[in-house]
């Protein structure tokens, strides 16, 4: 029998660094454990551009957990969501925590923006006073049904106050009852290294594209000590630019020839959808 989500990715993260790819719809999320991975993740930023929405809260928590029970139903691998600023106050927390829990998520992450909340890689953040976002920790540990269940604190006060506030703000929210911290926008190897060395716990580190932190490799972080290493957007701008290259060749050359060896065959997205099973399974019902 498989372990609870949240014991999953406990495991997984013990047992060695783990890559965690952004998986922008359930069956990126089917692909990405078909390759091996050993954890997922649903990006705020992903699921609001696929909805043609900025990154600024303007989804809601029913959008986040109806979309992590469909991915978590398509994969045995634990899931991590990003669950912005809590969509509120603590006792707001709380729902969340409860409403992702039940859609089989293995855990969140909770940042200390306020609302309007931004891109942790854009400037013009605004954070919430240390105290609120522990208080929201609290609740959201409280608020947990299975003891498994990840929460990790993710504080956007490099980009506002400097680093040192960064660090501090970590070792408050471990008192709360964190899990793990995801430190944003980290602006160079050294502020990683420091901050692994500063706050030893476990540690998220963002690899996003296009912003304010570098693209280390996964070994170097791994040996800073970081335990997870999130690469949240980088599926879905992948497949964005190939969408684009196809649909213009569509529009110019009047065909879409061109992009064949770049596309899944359609024996090999039959293969990921199980389409032979259940073609067997709904012969068998008649027998």
């Amino acid at each position: 029998m498989n372990p609870r989500p949240g014991r999953a990715l406990r495991q997984a993260w013990t047992a060695g660094p783990i890559a965690v790819p952004g998986v922008f719809n359930a069956l990126v999320a089917r692909m990405a454990e078909r390759l091996g991975f050993r954890a997922v993740y649903l990006s705020g930023a992903a699921l609001s551009a696929s909805t043609g929405l900025p990154d600024v809260g303007l989804l809601t928590l029913t959008e986040f957990a109806d979309e992590a029970r469909r991915i978590a139903a398509a994969t045995t691998l634990p899931l991590l969501c990003d669950a912005d600023t809590g969509f509120g106050e603590a006792l707001n927390v709380e729902r969340t925590v409860r409403l992702l829990e039940n859609a089989g998520a293995a855990g969140l992450h909770l940042e200390d923006q306020q609302l309007p909340k931004r891109c942790g890689h854009l400037s013009g953040k605004q954070l919430v006073a240390p105290e609120v976002m522990a208080a929201k920790v609290r609740a959201a540990v409280a608020a947990r049904r299975d003891p498994d269940f990840v929460i990790i604190a993710r504080t956007d006060a490099r980009g506002v106050n400097g680093f040192d506030d960064a660090v501090q703000r970590a070792r408050l929210y471990l008192q709360a009852g964190a899990d793990a911290i995801f430190p944003e926008a980290l602006e160079n190897a050294e502020e990683f290294a420091a901050f692994a060395r500063a706050v030893p716990a476990p540690l998220l580190a963002n690899m996003t594209e296009f912003g304010r932190s570098p693209l280390l490799d996964f070994p170097t972080l791994a040996e800073m000590g970081y335990r997870l290493v999130l690469y949240p957007v980088t599926t879905l701008r992948s497949a964005l630019r190939a969408a684009q290259q196809t649909l213009a060749d569509i529009l110019t050359k009047g065909h879409q020839r061109d992009r064949l060896p770049q596309m899944l065959t359609r024996a090999e997205l039959y293969e990921l959808l199980d389409y032979a099973g259940y073609e067997q399974r709904d012969r068998a019902y008649f027998q």
